[in-house]
């Protein structure tokens, strides 16, 4: 049996550069190819890391070329998209080129191109609106008392979606988008609300964060499960963030359909400024 052909868009960022690098080290299982828009690390990844991408499997572009995509994903068997502006503060005309139209252009040329699945790297902060209520909002700010023994009610991907800002709402749009490709198309779309991923690899970097933390190492695991998964799922969603003792979004779906067992954790205390 041939390996699995994995197309990652956004290869030199910090999580796909992540997920390109583990991937790699299993060739029996695994072809990895890569695209981007600049053959280095971006802002978020570590300048130290050298993934080494082989030329006859590296392609240069950016996402506003259907056609290039298109024929760049001729016997990929599944794309896992994670190239996208991920600043909060992008302005509308960045978010709407990468993150809108890049990420339709993705959906059609894997359409076209005969791909089987793509995994499509979405954030925790489609849900970010729910911290302007409690618990949650106590939780962000660092003044919930998990002494007092109250359940958190715990996010799921049945609940409504609220996003804050143009970021998080073009993520709306690229599940809704990988809805409409898995309905009318066929294409199998998984959907990754990863979470609070940083360079350091650390929980307690930001105040407040920790409760959405995910390792690099959980949210590739997320990923891989992903492109493994049975071939007759056609949509779902899924948050990727680590088994924290503040979590408030769930995992509980994750680890029944995808198997995820979270390997690390963030308890509960807040680091000072």
């Amino acid at each position: 049996m041939r390996s699995t052909r994995v197309m990652i868009t956004g290869v030199y960022g910090l999580i796909a550069g992540e997920v390109y690098a583990h991937l790699d080290e299993q060739p029996q299982r695994y072809s990895v190819y890569g695209m981007a828009r600049r053959g280095q690390p971006s802002a978020r990844a570590p300048e130290s890391r050298h993934l080494g991408v082989p030329e006859d499997r590296f392609v240069l572009a950016d996402l506003s070329d259907l056609g290039v995509l298109e024929r760049s994903f001729q016997d990929i068997d599944v794309v896992v998209h994670m190239a996208a502006d991920p600043r909060h503060d992008a302005d509308w005309d960045s978010i709407l080129a990468s993150n809108i139209t890049g990420t339709r252009h993705v959906f059609e040329a894997a359409h076209r191109a005969g791909v089987r699945r793509v995994v499509y790297a979405s954030s925790v902060m489609v849900s970010w609106g729910y911290q302007q209520e409690e618990p949650y909002r106590s939780i962000a700010a660092c003044r919930y008392d998990p002494s007092l023994d109250h359940k958190i009610p715990v996010v799921t991907h049945e609940w409504p979606v609220r996003p804050t800002g143009l970021y998080p709402a073009s993520k709306v749009w690229g599940e809704a988008l990988g809805r409409y490709y898995a309905d009318i198309h066929g294409l199998s779309v998984l959907c990754v609300r990863i979470g609070w991923v940083n360079a350091a690899d650390t929980p307690w970097s930001q105040p407040g964060m920790a409760p959405v933390w995910c390792s690099q190492r959980d949210t590739v695991q997320l990923v891989e499960r992903a492109i493994g998964a049975p071939r007759d799922l056609r949509f779902d969603v899924f948050y990727a963030v680590s088994n924290n003792s503040l979590r408030w979004v769930d995992i509980e779906h994750a680890r029944k359909v995808l198997g995820y067992i979270p390997q690390d954790s963030a308890q509960d205390r807040c680091p000072g400024p």
